[in-house]
């Protein structure tokens, strides 16, 4: 029985933008920090060429306003370029006017840079939740064609426990439909657990990500697997004052997380979300063409897409 492609999807952004350590870093230091995105993100991108997949580079529009040169080698090398949003702010936590105006914003960046269109978007820290899919809204009228924002479990910070778990077609919108690829995670003995990467794949034992990962292959379905930049760089400064639980989350195992990373590449097949969802029927190949128009006045942004001819 042949393999099931998964989607191998990368969050990038530094240690400084992460949620669980805001506290201590204000966002007008940022520009101050040490920046260590593009050697961790060069990490990863040669574990991918050895291994010879493509993956999709949700990128942060902050990391792209400041080092463009990280988005362009991601697409030089043939990875799918998505958004990450601008700045690192969880959705429910601002209002629809000022994530419209990031939405944008990230978007036009990234496109910019790559010449290309960007066709997905994952919110920060999966903060589509119950109290922000009016968010969706927001994606579908960018011209965002799938989203991989909603993680369904249960969890403090993020999480609609009964979303469907499977990519589908989303039609809550009022603007229009959008494709929803949700985080994975697995059941087991009645629990849905979260299984798809990060701080889960430093949390449990490598044996134990590899069976959940494979449960779901083994019922017929593709996962989602995730992960940062920042997760494969062990010595990166350590943030005091953040809390047990947050330094918990951020620091675990950090040193593991690279070797963990190295076998499940060799243990499951990847290709980017894109191109899963293409396999899948949910998307349609990039054409050879585009045309875009972008009023930056946010209040009458136009983006239009068309296609001459589907990609052979």
């Amino acid at each position: 029985m042949p393999k099931i492609t998964n989607a191998l999807t990368i969050d990038v952004e530094d240690y400084f933008h992460v949620a669980a350590l805001k506290s201590q870093i204000p966002v007008d230091s940022w520009k101050d920090r040490e920046c260590r995105v593009e050697r961790n993100v060069d990490i990863l991108l040669q574990m991918f060429d050895d291994a010879d997949l493509t993956a999709t580079f949700f990128t942060l529009g902050w990391v792209a306003d400041h080092y463009p040169r990280v988005v362009e080698k991601i697409a030089k090398q043939g990875h799918e370029v998505a958004s990450h949003g601008y700045s690192h702010q969880l959705i429910y936590n601002q209002s629809p006017d000022v994530f419209r105006e990031e939405t944008f914003k990230s978007k036009q960046i990234l496109e910019d840079i790559i010449q290309a269109p960007v066709r997905g978007y994952r919110a920060a820290s999966y903060s589509v939740t119950e109290k922000s899919l009016w968010a969706i809204d927001t994606l579908v009228e960018a011209g965002f064609e799938y989203d991989s924002s909603i993680f369904p479990v249960r969890h403090d910070l993020y999480g609609i426990p009964d979303f469907p778990q499977q990519p589908h077609v989303y039609k809550g919108s009022e603007k229009g439909d959008i494709v929803e690829f949700p985080i994975s995670s697995v059941k087991m003995a009645g629990y849905q657990l979260p299984i798809a990467g990060g701080g889960y794949f430093r949390l449990f034992p490598y044996w134990f990500t590899k069976f959940g990962l494979g449960k779901i292959n083994r019922e017929g379905n593709a996962f989602m697997f995730y992960l940062h930049p920042w997760e494969v760089d062990p010595d990166q400064p350590r943030v005091p004052g953040v809390g047990w639980k947050s330094t918990f989350r951020h620091y675990n195992n950090l040193d593991k997380c690279q070797g963990r990373l190295a076998q499940l590449l060799k243990d499951f097949k990847f290709d980017s979300m894109e191109n899963v969802l293409i396999e899948k029927g949910l998307l349609t190949k990039r054409g050879q063409s585009h045309s875009f128009h972008f009023d930056h006045n946010v209040g009458n942004t136009e983006l239009s897409q068309t296609s001459n001819e589907e990609s052979k």
